[in-house]
């Protein structure tokens, strides 16, 4: 039953993108929005007599669901730059380093709220982010409004958290009441034993276990240069994969980050498994990692979406670039003739939230999910003549291009600020952990 009041309308939207089964496209389109929720989608003046706590005019603009980032370091924004010309081992050396100096709860938080906003003014609005002192990481990333998905790291050694194996469990044990208390948007519950050179396969099977039994999702590095995949075999005469499906890791549901070189048989594996892969390739060129071959991929039904990676690989947390150049390389690699541009965005929007097993509340514009929203200004020389939407999406469309943003229906982004969080106080904090992490450095 259509009610006369709702919480906000957004109206005039030039161009709706529903990202739905059909993927329409809508011209001159409003939505509402009550509790969080869609409730409305039709032309303009269908909804005309309804009234609105907010109404926002969207002439000028398109309309579409917020990005979502399936592989990320927040908190490693205050690492940018930090780790350069090197391939992946060196950043490592270099990263962990750095870390070691200046990364504790209250900078996590700090770094992990830097890389919210970041995210949420390029137009992202979910993020599956793997850091130590989640707990931290969740708190910053809340205050910034951003529907933010953590959990419980888990390496064989104590790392910079200085925690013991059986503190991680009982930590992961908890992670569930820590989401309540900590609150922000609904998200699911995963847990991210980080790679499989960092955990020995007895370690991945109690995360394998103890995921299942929490009904919770997992997150982990897999094949993310050639390297890894030779110390591995070397190790165990297994891939990275199949020592992810003989230990049980892929019982629940799975994203790996990077899996830039998998065998033809990882690729079966992970597809049998309906798992999914956050392609990085940003990240991946940045490091001399790899290309990794998307369309094999999706050709095998292995499903894949698109990850910025961490600040401190890819300098920078912007989703449009990311998906540009998976365009691009996917042309290269398969000839732009085979290249879909709307195949691209839901990478990025639908397919990403089915990863995470949020399709039915976020990742496309669809009566009764939530309301995780973006408007891009059409109203730029670089936007300007339209001819084919989603191309504009894949190959046009900038950060910068992002006006407005709301998470849960709460509006994080008015006018391209955000509306949580007072950026001259957060960059000041952020300059004074920059000149200690410097003068620690020269020690």
């Amino acid at each position: 039953m259509i009610t006369s009041k709702v919480d906000t309308l957004i109206i005039n939207a030039s161009y709706l993108i529903t990202v739905n089964k059909e993927n329409q496209v809508h011209k001159n389109y409003s939505i509402a929005i009550t509790n969080g929720q869609i409730t409305h989608i039709a032309p303009t003046e269908e909804l005309a007599h309804l009234e609105a706590k907010n109404k926002f005019d969207a002439h000028g603009k398109i309309l579409a669901p917020g990005l979502i980032n399936t592989h990320t370091h927040l908190a490693m924004s205050l690492l940018r730059g930090w780790a350069e010309g090197v391939d992946l081992q060196g950043f490592l050396d270099r990263v962990w380093t750095a870390e070691s100096l200046i990364m504790n709860p209250e900078n996590v938080e700090l770094g992990t709220r830097l890389g919210a906003v970041e995210s949420l003014l390029a137009g992202t609005t979910t993020t599956l982010d793997m850091y130590l002192f989640p707990d931290a990481a969740h708190k910053g990333a809340v205050s910034a409004g951003i529907r933010h998905i953590s959990g419980p790291i888990f390496l064989d050694f104590p790392g910079l958290d200085g925690l013991q194996w059986e503190q991680r469990i009982e930590l992961a044990k908890n992670w569930q009441q820590v989401l309540s208390e900590i609150g922000g948007p609904n998200v699911p519950t995963f847990l991210m034993p980080h790679a499989t050179y960092t955990l020995s396969p007895s370690h991945l099977k109690q995360v394998s276990e103890l995921a299942q039994q929490m009904n919770a999702g997992i997150s982990i590095h897999i094949s993310e240069n050639l390297s890894e995949n030779d110390q591995i075999q070397k190790k165990y005469s297994k891939t990275p994969t199949a020592l992810l499906e003989s230990s049980g890791v892929l019982q629940s549901q799975t994203i790996v980050g990077h899996g830039v070189h998998l065998t033809d048989d990882d690729i079966k594996i992970l597809a049998r498994f309906h798992a999914a892969v956050a392609h990085c390739p940003g990240s991946n060129l940045k490091l001399g990692s790899g290309i990794a071959d998307i369309k094999k991929y999706q050709d095998s039904n292995l499903a894949v979406t698109l990850g910025t990676d961490g600040c401190s690989s890819s300098n920078d947390l912007d989703m449009w670039s990311v998906i540009r150049l998976a365009a691009n390389l996917y042309s290269e690699r398969n000839g732009a003739e085979n290249l879909k541009a709307d195949q691209i965005f839901r990478m990025a929007t639908i397919e990403a939230a089915k990863a995470l097993g949020l399709e039915d509340s976020i990742g496309s514009i669809e009566v009764g999910k939530q309301a995780d929203l973006i408007l891009i200004d059409l109203n730029k020389p670089h936007l300007i003549p339209l001819h084919n939407i989603f191309a504009q999406l894949v190959f046009a469309v900038g950060r910068a291009d992002v006006s407005d943003v709301w998470v849960d229906g709460k509006h994080v982004v008015a006018a391209g600020k955000s509306t949580l969080v007072e950026f001259s106080q957060l960059s000041a904090q952020v300059e004074k952990v920059s000149i200690r992490l410097h003068e620690h450095s020269k020690k």
